[in-house]
Order: structure tokens, then C-alpha cells, then sequence
């Protein structure tokens, strides 16, 4: 670990050139509005220290205490200042521009959610029509919707700790999604999120693209342990998962999974259980799983899981596709023609999925106490929708006992999560996680994994 010690003082690039004086004093240490500012710190923090090795967020932070970040005001405009900032965001003494430019990204999103949202009464939080609501302001402010564009943006989703030959597959499906003029957006981290954005610049340049899109999706709870790679050139720090997740669906016209953990099978969780709504019986999304010839247990395991959990409904929503790039950009090549006609057809915009149902129980911010996910309802004496999303808040909270800082220090006071369920439930997820910590998919590898749940029958 090596620290910048000197005082460094970055402009804005292109954005949030100015805030008020009240904005200004919420940033600062001691204010009376300090949680805003840790936030603040956290996630800047998050996006200097760029190819960080390691996931856990609590360690981040230790080894970066003295870590400070202030807002400068002057008769120009404003400056932020960085002391002991990660050396790795430094080229001879200066800041890597995309990493200056994500510095900006990380305050324009958190002061526009304290400022413009938190506090605004015309944002109705308690139902699903204001939710929505809330996503597409935050990325309307982020210049991340673009109205007069065809349905070309694919979401990569997959794990920030995989192996070197699921790397170079999932930058060699970015290549081949790059030469087709096909954008991508990721959760912003590494691994498969930084391979098919590295696929895809390539794949731009030779078709000479000089504007290609690589959006970051994050929140500040799991950015931490996922730092942003400096090939995203459109960040966006959502409040908390669940906008995360939506944003995702509701910006991307289709997505490709990778090779990942339970963050992963979280988000397939998602998507199936929004996809299973019967409103959404009739929007086409397309979903690709795919890896290299070495990924084929790991996706059995995961499609097992969903066929013995959700039924063959589920499996209907998505292809496995192994060992082969160019299919897969060929099938959702295709897939995003059905979505541009599905919209035209039904006048949505191609720039955001308003048509898609959401129901209330995916949005609401899911907290995982103790408490609340020994209250999860596991079993299929309900709705498959609904038995999907608390199967993902099963998985969000393992994430949060992993990677996340206040997850880890419940885990530590409580010991571990308390998950219950229908015992042929009980049974495949213990045979899927088990999977994941043998292939080292819970953390980065050396690591010895020490789990923070315990499955039981109900």
C-alpha cells in the first residue's frame, strides 16, 4: 500500500463546475449533515484506488484512514482537494483524467440525491410508480439517457474475482459486442466488469467509434470493495441496491451474464423474478449466460437452482451459451431488434423502460439485519415472482456479510446470517454457495472464506 502524501487540487471536467454555499458545507468533515460527507469520502476514496487487490471494504478503509477529500470554493468555480490518496490513481504526480472525471461523477450524484431528492416531497418513495421516478432523475442527471439513440446498450453482469481464462472470455464477448456498434454498462468493478468494457474499446476503435459508452452502476455500499476501473467514462452512484438493480433494467436493453458469486446470482435473482411478473409476460429482455468451456459446471449449478426454485418458467427466460463470443453477440444483436420493435410498438422509450412492472417488494431498500433475514419466506407456496426477490435479498445479505463494512460488523456482533427455508431450497442453495467458495467466487483468492450464514430448514 502507497499513499500520495501531498496535497492535490483537481477542476471539474465538464460537470458540477459550481455548488451552492449550503452544498458546500453539507461536504464538509463536522458538519451537521456528516453522513453525506462520509458518503462523499468513501466513494472517492473507492475511485482513486484503482486496481485494488483487495474486496473487503473494511480493509479499504482501515488502510486509508487519514484519507481526506475537501470541496474548495473559489470566485471560479470549485476545486476539490485530496491528501493520502492510493498512489495507484497517479501518473507522475498527477491524477489519471478518467479518474478526475469519476471524482466528479461521485459528487454530482451524492449531492444531487441529499439535495434534490432526499428532501424533495414531489419524490413519493413509498410506491413503486416514485421509485421509478427517483431512478430516472438520478440518471437523467447524469447525462446517462439519450433520447435519440437505437436500443444498443448491453448490461455485463458477473463476478469482480474470476480467473484469467473467464477474463479474456468476457473481454473477447466485449470485442465482439464493441464491433457491432453495441455499448456497455457494468456494475463498474473489476473482472467481468472491467473485460467486456476493455473488449469493447477495442472493438470501437477498429470500427471507429470515437464515442463509445461505458457506464458504471454502483452504490456506496459495495463500491468500496469494487472499486470503479478507469475505462468507465459514464459514473453513476445510486442510493442503494435496489436502485442500482433497477437502473440496469431499466437503462440497458439486454444483459449478459458472466462467471460470478452470490453479487451475481443476486442480480439474475432480479431480472428472473421482474421477467416471471405475469405484466411482464410479453416484454422481451434479452439474457445471455455464458463463459468460457471451464464456467460449464458453475452455470449447471446456477440453471439447476433456478429450475428446482422458480420452475421451467424461469429457465424460458434466458439462454446458456458456452465457449462462443460471436454467438453471443449475434443472439443479443437479435434480441435488441425485438426490444427496438417491442418499444416502437408500444411507444416506450428506448432510452429507459418505463413499460416494464417493478412490483414494490424488488424496490424497497432491504436492510439485512439479522432479524429481517431470518424473516425471509424461502418456500413455493407463493408467487414465483416473489419467491425470487427474497431469494435475492438472501443473496444481498451474504454480499453485505462478505464485502460490505457495516455487514461484516454485524456479522462480527451477531454471528452469522440466520437463513431458513423449504428444505429442497435449503438444500440446492447450500449446494450452490458451496460451489462458489470452491471456486473462490466469495472472495478474492488466497483468502481463506469464513462463511457469514448458516442454512436451515424451516
Amino acid at each position: 500500500m502507497t499513499k500520495n502524501t501531498e496535497i492535490t487540487r483537481l477542476t471539474p471536467h465538464g460537470h458540477m463546475d459550481v455548488l451552492s454555499q449550503v452544498e458546500v458545507s453539507q461536504l464538509k468533515q463536522g458538519s451537521t449533515d456528516d453522513s453525506l460527507y462520509e458518503i462523499f469520502r468513501r466513494c472517492a476514496l473507492a475511485a482513486l484506488n484503482v486496481d485494488s487487490k483487495t474486496d473487503d471494504a473494511r480493509e479499504v478503509l482501515e488502510q486509508y484512514h487519514d484519507f481526506d477529500i475537501r470541496v474548495v470554493q473559489q470566485e471560479r468555480g470549485i476545486k476539490l482537494e485530496i491528501e493520502n490518496a492510493p498512489e495507484s490513481a497517479f501518473v507522475d504526480g498527477r491524477v489519471i483524467t478518467g479518474i478526475q472525471e469519476q471524482l466528479f461523477s461521485v459528487l454530482r450524484d451524492v449531492s444531487y440525491v441529499r439535495n434534490k431528492i432526499d428532501s424533495n416531497q414531489l419524490f413519493d418513495v413509498d410506491s413503486s410508480e416514485g421509485i421509478t421516478n427517483v431512478v430516472f432523475h438520478i440518471l437523467r442527471n447524469a447525462d446517462t439517457l439519450i433520447p435519440e439513440t437505437e436500443p444498443n446498450l448491453v448490461v455485463c453482469w458477473g463476478g469482480h474475482s474470476i480467473e484469467r481464462p473467464e477474463y479474456d472470455y468476457c473481454k473477447e464477448v466485449g470485442y465482439q459486442l464493441g464491433l457491432r456498434s453495441l455499448n456497455i454498462c457494468t456494475g463498474c468493478g473489476p473482472g467481468a466488469m472491467k473485460a467486456p468494457m476493455k473488449g469493447a474499446a477495442i472493438g470501437h476503435s477498429k470500427q471507429r467509434i470515437r464515442e463509445g459508452r461505458y457506464l458504471g452502476f454502483t452504490e456506496p455500499g459495495i463500491i468500496a470493495a469494487e472499486s470503479p476501473n478507469p475505462i468507465v467514462n459514464e459514473l453513476v452512484i445510486l442510493p442503494d441496491i435496489e436502485k442500482r438493480l433497477e437502473a440496469f433494467v431499466r437503462a440497458g436493453h439486454g444483459i449478459v451474464v458472466f462467471p460470478g458469486g452470490v453479487g451475481t446470482a443476486e442480480e439474475i435473482l432480479f431480472l428472473l423474478g421482474i421477467l416471471l411478473n405475469p405484466e411482464n409476460r410479453h416484454v422481451p429482455f434479452p439474457l445471455i449466460l455464458t463463459g468460457p468451456e471451464s464456467a460449464t459446471p458453475y452455470f449447471r449449478q446456477i440453471d439447476d437452482f433456478i429450475k428446482l426454485a422458480l420452475g421451467q418458467d424461469a429457465q424460458e427466460h434466458y439462454s446458456i451459451i458456452i465457449d462462443d463470443p460471436t454467438k453471443v453477440a449475434r443472439e443479443i444483436t437479435a434480441g435488441l431488434e425485438s426490444v427496438r420493435n417491442f418499444r416502437r410498438d408500444h411507444k416506450d422509450a428506448y432510452y429507459f423502460n418505463w413499460i416494464l412492472k417493478i412490483d414494490h417488494q424488488f424496490q424497497q431498500p432491504f436492510e439485512p439485519t439479522h432479524d429481517r433475514v431470518a424473516a425471509l419466506n424461502l418456500t413455493r407456496d407463493q408467487p414465483q415472482h416473489l419467491l425470487a426477490s427474497d431469494l435475492r435479498r438472501a443473496f444481498s445479505a451474504i454480499v453485505a456479510g462478505n464485502v460490505k463494512d457495516d455487514g461484516i460488523r454485524s456479522i462480527e456482533q451477531n454471528g452469522p446470517f440466520q437463513i431458513s427455508g423449504e428444505p429442497e431450497i435449503m438444500q440446492a442453495l447450500d449446494a450452490l454457495l458451496h460451489s462458489f467458495v470452491e471456486q473462490q467466487r466469495m472472495k478474492v483468492p488466497g483468502k481463506v472464506y469464513a462463511p457469514c450464514y448458516y442454512l436451515h430448514n424451516r
